[in-house]
């Protein structure tokens, strides 16, 4: 038996294994079985267990690990991800809002006020006018 013996999983399989008893992460294209380290990483086990079934990727770059720390990894090794079976990353796009026209509003009220404050003027003028006659007669 010659040639490539890096066995190729798929992440189906992959995420088979989400358990403490039996715990898979995919990092950088890689499978990892992590079982026997949950106890030992630094972080706790809940971060490994969270990031079993997908590309776990981000979640360890995020991190900034160590260089001892990514050269451990080397033992919990067991295959290849079969890249095509990650789905691809879908960024999120909020649906559309009604458009909201700053100027539009700004000019009603303009027009608005425009009607309205000499209106008020001459309802003061015509009160001061009218009380003003009836307070002296």
């Amino acid at each position: 038996m010659g040639g490539d013996d890096r066995k190729v999983f798929t992440l189906a399989e992959v995420s088979e294994h989400n358990t403490a008893k039996d715990c898979w992460l995919v990092i950088e294209g890689k499978v990892y079985n992590v079982t026997k380290f949950l106890e030992d990483h630094p972080g706790g086990d809940e971060v490994l267990l969270s990031s079993t079934g997908k590309d776990a990727t981000e979640d360890f770059e995020d991190v900034g690990h160590s260089t001892s720390a990514k050269a451990m990894m080397d033992e919990f090794y067991v295959g290849e991800i079969d890249s095509s079976t990650i789905p691809t990353k879908v960024n999120y796009t909020a649906p559309k809002q009604p458009h909201y026209n700053q100027d539009k509003t700004s000019e009603f009220l303009f027009k608005l006020l425009q009607f309205l404050v000499p209106l008020l003027i001459l309802g003061v003028a015509f009160g001061i006018r009218f009380y003003g006659k009836t307070a002296s007669s």
